[in-house]
């Protein structure tokens, strides 16, 4: 009997499972209106991803780097005269993000529900350790993972690591998200399927340019429409 080609399949979490991107978006957003006396608005964004690049090899991702990235950006767009009250106001719009209600997308769990038992089901994510545990629980998603793994960052090693310590290796493996630069690319770098489920709101850390001519790489509108391409991977 022919092996099956597809055993286990990974999910990436925020803005592929729940909607995270949009309430950044608007913390950013608060934080731009925070320090309007002493920059622009588009300014002082561009100053935050830059904070934000520099610190991800010290922070990692999620909302406590992003947080510490507010205040170093404030202190740098004031010159060190920040007001105690300026900083407060960003660890409470921190503080926010870390207690915000989940929102699960369409399609997310009738899908992991057809999935489950048939395949390996595997969370892989980044952020937070803390607020990835909330997330899942608050989504009510968990039962229907077989693992979860919340990594530093994606790559593809990471991805070797988990498909062949969980599964039956990567290139029996799918890794479904996002984002193209965490969990597409590497993903097919590693031997596995990467389908890219776009969302229309992405941090712009994450863009790079879809992997077209890579026979791995696949494409759908939303999560309604996997089970019919892992069907139809099924039949090839």
């Amino acid at each position: 009997m022919a092996l099956r080609p597809l055993t286990t399949i990974g999910f990436d979490a925020d803005d592929t499972l729940w909607q995270n991107e949009q309430f950044y978006q608007l913390t950013e957003k608060h934080f731009t209106e925070l320090l309007a006396d002493y920059a622009e608005g588009d300014r002082v964004s561009e100053r935050l991803l830059a904070a934000e690049r520099r610190n991800l090899a010290h922070y990692g991702f999620g909302i406590k780097g992003f947080t510490l990235s507010m205040i170093e950006t404030a202190i740098e767009i004031t010159e060190c005269t920040v007001p105690a009250k300026v900083i407060a106001d960003i660890l409470d719009i921190g503080r926010d993000l870390l207690s915000h209600p989940v929102e699960t997308l369409p399609h997310a769990r009738e899908t992991l529900e057809a999935l489950a038992g048939h395949y390996l089901l595997v969370l892989i994510t980044k952020g937070d350790l803390f607020d990835q545990e909330r997330k899942l629980a608050q989504s009510g998603l968990g039962d229907f993972f077989d693992a979860v793994e919340i990594v530093s960052d994606k790559t593809a090693t990471t991805y070797r690591r988990i498909f062949s310590k969980l599964g039956d290796g990567p290139e029996r493996a799918m890794m479904v998200g996002n984002s193209l630069k965490s969990d597409i690319v590497p993903a097919i770098a590693a031997g596995s399927y990467g389908v890219f489920v776009p969302h229309a709101l992405t941090w712009v850390y994450e863009h790079v340019e879809e992997p077209k001519d890579a026979p791995r790489f696949r494409k759908i509108a939303d999560l309604g429409e996997l089970r019919a391409l892992i069907e139809g991977l099924a039949q090839v």
